[in-house]
């Protein structure tokens, strides 16, 4: 089935003239949209991380912070968006920190909720990766909460997924204090 022809009886069914000249290409925009906002579901893991694993002495912390996401609610789908957070303790190698955001991406871009786009990038990181341990938070605001709903526009939702050694309170503090800072641009 096509999402054109199902775009076009959307526009119809709330009172529409998917033929006027605004309308006429919508359509075709709004697939397009949504291939490009499910990409996820397409993409491969193994092309996404594309061999950027590297040996590593180094047994301490390694943070991304602040990555953006976008995804869509299952729910409703609507948007939600945000930052996304993820730290993780090397056993024996790294992963190249561009493939951080393109794993979250990778997840992001498919219809979610947050607490399992959390887990998902987490699990991804421990199985591809074979960290110590795996932290993973989310920020998020959610438009099926701002727009309809309860209509909060200051609600924010947090997440966290923490895996291996990040269970330890010592780890997961130091985690925590260090996403919690601010971050210095030069």
């Amino acid at each position: 089935m096509e999402i054109e022809p199902l775009i076009k009886q959307l526009l119809t069914e709330l009172g529409e003239n998917p033929e006027r000249e605004g309308l006429v290409r919508t359509p075709h925009r709004v697939a397009e949209a949504w291939k490009f906002l499910t990409r996820g579901y397409t993409q491969d893991i193994d092309k996404v991380i594309n061999g950027a694993l590297f040996k590593a002495d180094a047994q301490h912390l390694v943070i991304c912070k602040d990555i953006e996401i976008y995804s869509v609610c299952e729910h409703h789908m609507l948007p939600f968006f945000g930052r996304c957070h993820i730290g993780y303790i090397p056993r024996d190698k790294v992963i190249g920190v561009s493939k951080l955001a393109r794993i979250a991406d990778m997840f992001s871009r498919r219809l979610q909720i947050q607490e399992r786009l959390t887990e998902q990038i987490a699990q991804c990181l421990m199985t591809h990766l074979n960290p110590l341990g795996v932290g993973v938070v989310i920020e998020a605001r959610h438009l099926c909460m701002m727009m309809r709903g309860v209509e909060k526009q200051n609600s924010n939702m947090i997440s966290s997924a923490l895996l291996g050694c990040f269970q330890t309170p010592a780890t997961r503090a130091e985690f925590f204090q260090l996403i919690e800072r601010p971050t210095h641009h030069t």
